[in-house]
């Protein structure tokens, strides 16, 4: 989601792309050595849907894990591969696309037990710093919005690698991992277990499997 590492870019079924020499650059924020081939990655991308998931999971009935991911979002993502810590991301994601695969579980989380999908149809996302933590990890802060409620978050990003593919576009892909107590954010449904514990966990960990495209240039 905008922050990127050191993997080395690669090239299917393309012309070998030039390598541009450039010196070692520092992070700013982290003072941590970067690879000179992030600098190629600098500018703005957007998520491909298709290839992407923004998804979450969480513990159901004490013993399995329920999964579940959106369809439906928007993305702007700026990554500076000299400063990371410049890089930003934005995510508006429609709650009302969720899916569990279960019909009825997912009519049960539109509802206003849980995202109320009429009077607060979108979920947004909006970083605020991103520092590199070494190799290939970045942790990008933010502020995560649900039902109105706006709350600080901090992601673990690790960037994959970057390729052009077959039809010409260059893509960077990137995991992304976080876990939040929803009843921050206004969502306390549950119900009691009668040999203790809960229905629904309050601990869910968001996972944003995400492979962005590099936007044509304005």
């Amino acid at each position: 989601m905008g922050i990127f590492s050191r993997r080395q870019t690669a090239t299917l079924d393309a012309a070998p792309v030039a390598d541009v020499p450039a010196p070692v650059v520092e992070d700013a924020a982290a003072g941590v050595a970067l690879d000179p081939t992030l600098r190629a990655l600098t500018g703005r991308w957007t998520i491909d849907r298709p290839h992407s998931r923004i998804g979450f999971s969480v513990r159901h009935a004490m013993v399995t894990t329920v999964r579940g991911a959106f369809a439906d979002y928007d993305s702007t993502l700026y990554f500076d591969g000299a400063r990371p810590a410049r890089s930003e991301a934005h995510l508006a994601i429609r709650v009302a696309s969720v899916d569990t695969g279960v019909e009825q579980r997912d009519a049960h989380l539109v509802g206003r037990d849980f995202f109320d999908a009429r009077r607060y149809p979108e979920m947004v996302f909006r970083s605020t710093s991103t520092v590199h933590e070494g190799g290939e990890t970045f942790r990008m802060a933010g502020e995560l919005t649900i039902r109105d409620l706006t709350r600080p978050v901090e992601l673990q990003l690790d960037y994959l690698g970057s390729v052009l593919d077959p039809f010409g576009f260059e893509r960077a892909g990137f995991d992304g991992t976080t876990t939040i107590d929803r009843t921050e954010w206004g969502l306390v449904y549950n119900q009691r277990l009668t040999a203790g514990g809960t229905m629904v966990s309050e601990k869910v960990r968001l996972q944003f499997d995400i492979s962005a495209i590099r936007a044509p240039s304005a």
